[in-house]
């Protein structure tokens, strides 16, 4: 068997291999309507907090330039609606993908939306840089993602964040497999092959390594979602130490997950075992790579990158005092359910777009005050003035162990640009 981060070939083969899958397979399939993300995304807390993921030490606004570096069939248009005084570039190499995103384009007035058919490889023709990049999906299918990696932080800007998500190793372990097992009897990337390759797997064992990633992600039945998977001609995976490596090689530093808490030895599970306290001394790189081990089905990365040479220190601490300063914003996904709550608990705190069931934050009368005054207005320090009552802690250090709480659970974002610096301490 064949692991994926051998080596691939970067042949013309091999990237018109990629191209012909893509025109005939494109994914996500192609969608006629955007109206509910529109809507969803007129919330203007919504997009702050999006801001602020990306750009906590940074002041907000929405005139910012992005690339969508291998757009897909509607990655840039849902970008392009979701931040209308932006202006969004959009690049890919399959004009199926760039015919979908035209489409789009048209139907909803996407003025300030640019397409052009063209390879990651290539983003230094557009002649411009971007204040972010987003690449999700991608990279892990390019003949040298190294390559196309460099690329785009070309055309970073020096302050600018990338978006980028790739492949997990070990939680695809049932993907490779099937894909070995369809190399080996011959399954091809063609219509007539594809319907008889979805009733073979309803056949697969109980416990088969593919059964839970099944059940968990319903389309991927779906032909496209289905060959995406287990009959692209090229992809590979990434560990955390090798994404961390992959990242180095291309002159970027990791920011942040763009959700951190499955990583966190503070949350779920991870600070429930009985090796806990072990697992919090190790510096936070190897509690990461250990909490991709121990939860073991991670399916992919998706992380906040900065240019190595980036000016402003785009971090979130807790030491010093430079956290006082910051401003609380919930995450738009964010929910609180206060019904049958066990004794000393007034309610449960769930982020729905967390897969791993274990990341619930339970919170008591006094937390459930704290998370009530979260407007997205007032900071950490004038919240614990005013709502935290006197105590055996005093209330700025409950305050911020609450907070840190909250942000390591994915909970909230900070706004921390009015802090003399984001990371001071």
């Amino acid at each position: 068997m064949k692991w994926p981060d051998e080596g691939s070939s970067t042949s013309d083969g091999a990237i018109d291999d990629v191209r012909d899958f893509y025109d005939r397979y494109p994914y996500p399939p192609p969608v006629v309507s955007l109206e509910e993300y529109r809507e969803r995304w007129r919330d203007p807390q919504r997009r702050r907090a999006d801001y602020h993921l990306f750009w906590p030490a940074s002041p907000y606004r929405e005139d910012h330039s992005i690339l969508v570096a291998g757009c897909g069939t509607s990655q840039a248009a849902k970008h392009a609606l979701r931040w209308p005084l932006a202006q969004i570039t959009a690049i890919d190499f399959s004009a199926t993908s760039v015919r979908s995103t035209n489409e789009l384009k048209k139907k909803y007035d996407l003025t300030n939306l640019e397409i052009r058919q063209l390879p990651i490889e290539r983003a230094g023709d557009l002649g411009a840089s971007f204040d972010q990049i987003v690449c999700t999906g991608v990279l892990h299918h390019l003949a040298d993602p190294d390559e196309g990696l460099r690329a785009l932080h070309s055309v970073l800007k020096r302050d600018g964040a990338m978006h980028i998500m790739v492949y997990a190793l070990y939680g695809r372990c049932g993907i490779y497999m099937l894909q070995e097992a369809c190399r080996r009897i011959g399954i091809r990337a063609v219509d007539e092959e594809i319907p008889d390759l979805i009733r073979a797997l309803s056949q697969l064992p109980p416990g088969h390594p593919l059964e839970n990633l099944l059940r968990q992600a319903p389309d991927f039945r779906s032909e496209a979602a289905l060959a995406d998977a287990l009959l692209h001609p090229q992809d590979r995976a990434y560990s955390v130490p090798q994404l961390f490596d992959f990242l180095d090689k291309g002159n970027l530093k990791f920011g942040r997950w763009a959700a951190q808490a499955p990583y966190c030895s503070r949350c779920g599970i991870l600070a429930r075992i009985p090796q806990a306290q072990r697992l919090k001394q190790l510096s936070l790189t190897d509690q990461y790579v250990t909490a991709e081990l121990l939860r073991g089905t991670m399916i992919r990365h998706s992380v906040v990158a900065y240019r190595n040479d980036s000016a402003v220190r785009q971090e979130i601490r807790f030491t010093g005092d430079a956290w006082l300063g910051y401003i609380p914003i919930r995450m738009p996904d964010t929910v609180c359910l206060e019904e049958r709550m066990p004794p000393g608990v007034a309610a449960a705190l769930i982020n729905r777009t967390h897969t791993f069931k274990d990341l619930v934050v339970t919170i008591d009368a006094d937390e459930k005050r704290l998370f009530d005054t979260i407007d997205g207005t007032r900071s950490i320090g004038t919240i614990a003035q005013t709502t935290v009552a006197p105590g055996k802690t005093s209330p700025s250090d409950r305050a911020r162990s609450f907070f840190e709480k909250l942000w390591w659970y994915d909970q909230i974002v900070f706004d921390a640009s009015q802090t003399a610096g984001c990371a001071s301490g």
